[in-house]
């Protein structure tokens, strides 16, 4: 499976942007599909996930009410749609699979990970 994430830029603090990842190779509806991300000097950190149906999403605290995952299983594509976005959501955004039926937080036990976008937000 090949995962390339898009649509990351420069925004001002509470605007919107969002992102898409592209899978080719294994369908990704036998995927759950997750976006994690990489602030500047800091470790990747799990953002939000969904499951292969798209049924149950799953996200950090500090985006929960902001972002939302959903994913087109016909196109092979997920999204993540950021809204009133802050500066500490500066970061490169990455985008991974799993084949399995369980949502993990954990970027390692995700299978295959994409090349991310940067996303930076000013103040």
């Amino acid at each position: 499976v090949q995962l390339q994430a898009s649509g990351g830029g420069l925004v001002p603090a509470g605007d919107s942007l969002r992102l898409s990842c592209a899978a080719s190779g294994r369908a990704s509806s036998s995927n759950v599909m997750a976006w994690f991300r990489q602030a500047p000097g800091k470790g990747r950190e799990f953002v939000a996930a969904i499951t292969r149906s798209g049924d149950n999403t799953y996200y950090t605290g500090s985006v929960k009410g902001r972002f939302t995952i959903s994913r087109d299983n016909a196109k092979n594509t997920v999204y993540l749609q950021m809204n009133s976005l802050k500066p500490e959501d500066t970061a490169i955004y990455y985008c991974a699979a799993r084949p399995a039926t369980v949502v993990s937080y954990s970027i390692g036990q995700y299978t295959w990970r994409g090349q991310g976008t940067l996303v930076t937000v000013s103040s």
